[in-house]
């Protein structure tokens, strides 16, 4: 299991140490989106959606997402998260609704996991809240696009 920091040296899954690393600010943003049928798109942009303001509703389910992260997925530590904004744009070519989310800390482990939570959970609530009208919908290409802090220094994406 080299390389994989969440495995000790039997193969079991445990919680990484990060007792002896620095506190440094941490910041991670992510991305993801929701594809849709036209008809969909178009009930959402002009705000006709049954269950009432799909983007915002969005919004701050996303930001409940990057908060709870840690109570969902089982290795994450609990952290200071002193931001999130996630914000959802409608795009007419894909069409759909583009998430991106942010999140920073001053800590001693990165803030990846929220910002995917939060992209993630934003994405499940459009889809919540339109499934009526289209289950067909598509929710994809959630990925990290900027990690900074910490020892490992800058990663973005392509």
């Amino acid at each position: 299991m080299a390389g994989l920091t969440h495995f000790d040296g039997k193969g079991d899954a445990h919680m990484v140490d990060v007792s002896d690393k620095a506190v440094t600010a941490r910041v991670a943003t992510a991305e993801g989106h929701v594809k849709m049928a036209p008809q969909t798109f178009d009930i959402i942009s002009e705000g006709r959606a049954k269950k009432g303001d799909v983007l915002a509703v969005a919004r701050l389910a996303g930001i409940m997402g990057a908060k709870k992260t840690p109570e969902l997925i089982p290795l994450c530590h609990p952290l200071p998260v002193t931001k999130v904004a996630v914000e959802l744009t409608l795009d007419p070519d894909l069409p759909g609704v583009r998430i991106e989310a942010t999140v920073k800390t001053t800590g001693q482990t990165g803030v990846e996991m929220e910002a995917l939570t939060a992209v993630s959970t934003a994405a499940l609530t459009v889809y919540d809240m339109a499934k009526a009208v289209d289950k067909a919908m598509e929710i994809g290409g959630i990925r990290v696009t900027l990690k900074d802090g910490g020892k490992s220094g800058r990663y973005e994406a392509e």
